[in-house]
């Protein structure tokens, strides 16, 4: 084996590590969140599980006959099988002609988790601007919580982030890898890639600071209502001088 097909192998395990190292990287909290919420409902199952194996095997030596050292090694095993069974089950990662119908308030949260896997395979430019649409889907997921998914604005966001956003890279990755460099129209596919993440990096961001306003919005008349309501008690409580 010559020196330079040693050096290919070490950089292609190099680059094999790094891929995996990138899509284990969260590029959002809601994404993290989201798997910590399945990983407790997991261990949650595990328990109660567990607990019922537990409770019937104390029945079983209390009312009809000691467990033993068999029974106690059944035990084990049975345990150790629950485990198995109700610990195995994997977050169930969002596909692409899920997201438009995922629930409003995961959908930051599942967005995130679909770009984390796609990360990898985009440009090191794409991969820098997915990382800011991760914080603006951030700051976008708390307006998300309480909007009506009636409104108007409901699906706008839906369209953007759950339609637009995911499109535009799964029509990127579509694209054969030796063409993402050529121009077409002008433009290369890479170019292309990077003018929209930045164009629905701003959007997002728009769309959380105008929901954002909103709220605020209405903190500041209740606000203002709360002065002159307590404000007016004091005035006609005060004396005249």
């Amino acid at each position: 084996m010559t020196m330079s097909e040693v050096d290919k192998i070490r950089v292609s395990a190099a680059s094999a590590i790094e891929r995996s190292r990138e899509r284990r990287r969260p590029i959002g909290t809601k994404s993290v969140a989201l798997r910590r919420q399945h990983l407790y409902k997991k261990v949650g199952r595990v328990l109660v599980a567990a607990g019922v194996v537990l409770i019937g095997a104390a029945l079983f030596g209390a009312l009809i006959q000691p467990l033993g050292f068999i029974g106690l090694l059944a035990l084990f095993v049975l345990l150790i099988g629950v485990a198995v069974l109700f610990g195995r089950s994997p977050f169930p990662e969002p596909r692409q002609a899920d997201l438009p119908k995922t629930d409003l308030k995961q959908l930051a949260g599942r967005t995130e988790i679909w770009l984390e896997a796609q990360r990898p395979m985009l440009p090191a430019p794409a991969r820098t601007l997915v990382d800011g649409i991760g914080v603006q889907l951030d700051l976008l997921a708390p307006q998300l919580q309480t909007l009506d998914p009636g409104e108007p604005a409901a699906a706008n966001i839906r369209k953007l982030v759950g339609e637009d956003l995911p499109e535009l890279v799964a029509g990127y990755q579509r694209i054969p890898a030796g063409l993402r460099g050529e121009a077409h129209a002008g433009r290369t596919p890479d170019e292309t890639l990077v003018g929209g993440l930045k164009m629905l990096e701003s959007e997002i961001g728009s769309a959380a600071r105008s929901l954002a306003a909103g709220e605020l919005d209405k903190l500041a008349t209740r606000e203002r209502y709360l002065q002159l309501k307590y404000q007016g008690i004091d005035g006609e409580d005060s004396p005249v001088g």
